[in-house]
């Protein structure tokens, strides 16, 4: 790219220099466009760009009024935070149905925001008045466990990666140590845990 493309890239400059500035009188070449100076053609075409110099393209940016022509209600409208936004929202039902996540009508064809949600929905109610927290999740998740297990589960499934990864139970081999520090590691979280300490 030479230095005189980017100068004009960077200038907007989008004309080759060939028209001439549209403002009457002006010997400049036209190399910005410009819209029309009565609007955009009814029929829906394309509208037919106004080319002009760089001072006079300054000078219309300059003095461009989006409001122009509005009445007070138009222009009331065009300012809601809202504005170009009428089409309505898919209505969620409200008759005690899970109506879903506020994303529900998104396309996720690799269901990665509808797998996190459906995990939040299969977690288990409160229990000995706790709620499963982030740092149980990922405990669970560490060893392999649903959020629904219990204590017994976890202790059943501690013991089984412990012999799996501790040197003493698998033959000296030491490759799964830190497979066995997040076994540790996750079981002393849950086992420290209020949402399973014994009642």
């Amino acid at each position: 790219m030479t230095d005189k493309t980017r100068h004009s890239r960077f200038h907007g400059r989008v004309g080759d220099g060939t028209r001439a500035c549209a403002v009457e009188g002006c010997p400049e070449p036209g190399e910005f466009r410009a819209p029309p100076l009565y609007g955009l053609p009814e029929d829906g075409s394309p509208p037919a760009w106004r080319w002009l110099c760089l001072d006079h393209v300054r000078a219309f940016n300059a003095g461009f009024n989006y409001f122009s022509g509005m009445t007070s209600e138009e222009i009331y409208a065009a300012q809601t935070p809202y504005a170009g936004w009428q089409r309505e929202t898919r209505a969620f039902a409200s008759n005690g149905t899970d109506p879903g996540p506020r994303w529900a009508d998104f396309a996720d064809p690799l269901d990665a925001i509808g797998a996190r949600y459906a995990a939040h929905r299969k977690a288990p109610p409160a229990r000995n008045g706790h709620m499963l927290s982030d740092a149980d999740r990922k405990a669970l998740k560490a060893l392999g466990l649903a959020p629904d297990a219990d204590r017994r589960a976890i202790r059943k499934r501690y013991t089984e990666l412990v012999h799996k990864y501790h040197p003493d139970r698998n033959g000296g081999d030491r490759t799964h140590e830190k497979a066995l520090q997040r076994t540790v590691s996750a079981y002393t979280q849950l086992r420290n845990s209020p949402f399973f300490r014994e009642s």
